[in-house]
C-alpha cells in the first residue's frame, strides 16, 4: 500500500510493516509499535485489554424486528435521506459501502455496491451487527465512537485479520442541540479508499447530517424531564435544559413518583420509601419541601404528590423494550441495577423485578452473546446460573475460560455445582436458584463476553 497522509498530516507506514507489527503484537504481546500510528497503537492496546480475538467475527445482535425498532426510534433515521444523497452514488460507483451505526457501535444501516455487500457479509458487516471497538477491535466506526473523532483505518491496521483487506473511514455524529453522541457515519471498501480525501469526505457527510438535524426543528422541549437511575446511587435529572444530580433520598422519591405518574398520597409514599415504621410524615414532608425547592413547583406537584409532566426514565425504557421482545435493545439500555444502594422498599421491589425480568429473558433466549454480556458485567459476574447457561451454548473454542470461571465460582461460593463437568466440558446438573452472590458489584471498566461480544461495564456512579 502506498503511503498516504491522514487527517493530522502524518504518513501511515507501509502495510507490510503494519502487518508484521500486528502479528508480533497479537502473537507475543510486543508493546513496541513504532511502525504503527499512535491512534492505531492505542486502539490495538484497548482491543487487547478487552480480550478481542484477532481471528473472531462480529456478532449480529439485532434481529429484523429489533433492527426495525431501533431504526425507527433512532435520531439518525431523520438524517438518512441526506446521508444517502451524499454517499449513495459514491458508494455504488466506487464499489464501497455506506454504513451508519448507533453510539454502541451497532450497525443500523449498511448499503452500497451489491457485490461489496456480499463480500462484507462474510465478516458480518451487516445491519444489526455490532462493530464497537470493544467487540471487534480496531475499525473506523468503532474507534471513531471511542475517541469521538474522525478516524481512517487502512487495511492491516484493523485488529481482526478478516477485516485487513478493507479500508474504512468514519466520523462521529452528534445531536446538534445537546451535543450527545448519536453514532457514526462510515465509508468502507477496498484500495480506492486509501486516500485522505476519504476521511475528509466522511467528515463532511457527518457535518451535513448534523446540520440537517438542526434544521428539522427547534431544540428539544425543555419541559421534558429525563431521569437516569440505572447503575448509580444518585440519580441524574435533566429538566429545563440543565442536569441535576440528586441526593439519595431525593433520587428514591423521584424514581417512585416516576413509577406512579397518577401520584401518591403522603402515606402511600411514606410506606414505599422507609423501612423504619417510626419515620413520621413530618420527615417525608420536609424532604418533599426541599425537593420542591430544588426542582420548582413546575416539576413536582402535591395533592397528590406527583411529577407535573411525562418523564423519560431509563428504567422504564428497559421495561418497555422487554415487553416488546426487544431483548438486545433492553440489555443495551441496562446500565446496571436501579439505585443499587437504595433500601427503600418500593425501589428494592422495582430493582429486583427489572433485573429478574431481564435475566429470565436472557436465560430463555439462550443467546451466547447476550449471556456473555451479562456474565462479564459487574452485576452478573457472580451469576452461576447464567454462567452455566453460557457454557452450554458458547462455541467449544472459547468454552475453557467459561468453565474456569464456573470452577472459580464453585470454590468461592461453595455451591458444589460449577466444578462438575460432563464429557463435553459442559457443567452437569440442572440450575438451582440464581447462583448469584448477594449485593451489587461496583467495579467498572470494559467487559468482554466469551463469544467475542462486549459491552461496557458501567461503574456505580455517585
Amino acid at each position: 500500500m502506498a503511503a498516504h497522509v491522514d487527517a493530522r498530516g502524518a504518513a501511515p507506514p507501509d502495510a507490510g510493516a503494519v502487518r508484521r507489527a500486528h502479528e508480533a503484537f497479537t502473537a507475543r504481546g510486543r508493546t513496541r509499535l513504532s511502525p504503527v500510528r499512535p491512534l492505531v497503537a492505542e486502539s490495538w492496546r484497548r482491543s487487547a485489554r478487552a480480550r478481542v480475538s484477532p481471528d473472531g467475527v462480529a456478532g449480529v445482535e439485532l434481529d429484523e424486528e429489533e433492527l426495525a425498532g431501533q431504526r425507527e426510534d433512532h435520531p439518525l433515521s431523520a438524517a438518512m435521506p441526506v446521508i444517502r444523497e451524499l454517499m449513495g452514488a459514491y458508494a455504488r460507483d466506487g464499489e464501497h459501502l455506506l454504513a451508519v451505526c448507533d453510539a454502541a457501535g451497532r450497525m443500523l444501516w449498511v448499503e452500497g455496491h451489491a457485490a461489496t455487500l456480499r463480500r462484507a457479509r462474510a465478516m458480518n458487516f451487516v445491519a444489526g451487527s455490532r462493530w464497537s471497538e470493544s467487540a471487534v477491535g480496531t475499525n473506523a466506526p468503532g474507534t471513531a465512537i471511542v475517541t469521538d473523532r474522525p478516524v481512517q483505518v487502512f487495511t492491516a491496521e484493523h485488529f481482526r485479520r478478516q477485516v485487513q483487506a478493507w479500508t474504512c473511514a468514519a466520523a462521529p455524529v452528534h445531536d446538534p442541540h445537546t451535543g450527545r453522541l448519536l453514532g457514526a457515519v462510515d465509508i468502507t471498501g477496498g484500495e480506492r479508499l486509501n486516500h485522505p480525501h476519504s476521511l475528509a469526505f466522511v467528515q463532511a457527510v457527518a457535518r451535513a447530517a448534523e446540520g440537517h438535524l438542526a434544521l428539522l426543528g427547534p431544540a428539544p422541549a425543555t419541559d421534558r424531564v429525563r431521569l437516569t437511575a440505572l447503575g448509580r446511587d444518585e440519580a441524574l435529572l435533566t429538566t429545563a435544559g440543565r442536569g441535576l444530580r440528586l441526593g439519595r433520598r431525593h433520587s428514591e422519591i423521584l424514581v417512585v413518583l416516576a413509577h406512579h405518574p397518577e401520584g401518591l398520597t403522603g402515606d402511600e409514599l411514606l410506606v414505599r420509601l422507609y423501612e423504619d415504621e417510626s419515620i413520621t410524615p413530618v420527615t417525608l414532608r420536609a424532604e418533599l419541601s426541599r425537593l420542591r425547592g430544588l426542582l420548582g413547583p413546575e416539576v413536582l406537584r402535591s395533592r397528590p404528590y406527583r411529577l407535573a409532566g411525562p418523564v423519560d426514565a431509563d428504567f422504564t425504557m428497559v421495561d418497555r423494550r422487554l415487553g416488546s421482545g426487544a431483548l438486545s435493545a433492553a440489555l443495551g439500555s441496562y446500565a446496571g441495577p436501579l439505585l443499587p444502594g437504595s433500601r427503600a422498599p418500593a425501589v428494592v421491589r422495582m430493582r429486583e423485578r427489572l433485573a429478574g425480568r431481564l435475566r429470565a429473558a436472557l436465560l430463555d433466549r439462550a443467546d451466547p452473546a447476550l449471556l456473555a454480556d451479562w456474565t462479564y458485567s459487574p452485576w452478573g459476574e457472580d451469576d452461576v446460573e447464567v454462567w452455566r447457561a453460557l457454557s452450554r451454548v458458547v462455541p467449544a473454542s472459547v468454552r475453557p475460560p467459561v468453565l474456569a470461571r464456573l470452577n472459580a465460582l464453585d470454590e468461592e461460593l461453595g455451591t458444589g455445582t460449577a466444578a462438575s463437568t460432563g464429557a463435553t466440558g459442559t457443567p452437569e446438573g440442572s440450575p438451582g436458584g440464581t447462583g448469584t452472590r448477594g449485593g451489587t458489584r461496583r467495579s467498572g471498566g470494559n467487559v468482554r463476553g466469551a463469544t467475542g461480544s462486549q459491552r461496557p461495564g458501567p461503574q456505580t456512579r455517585r
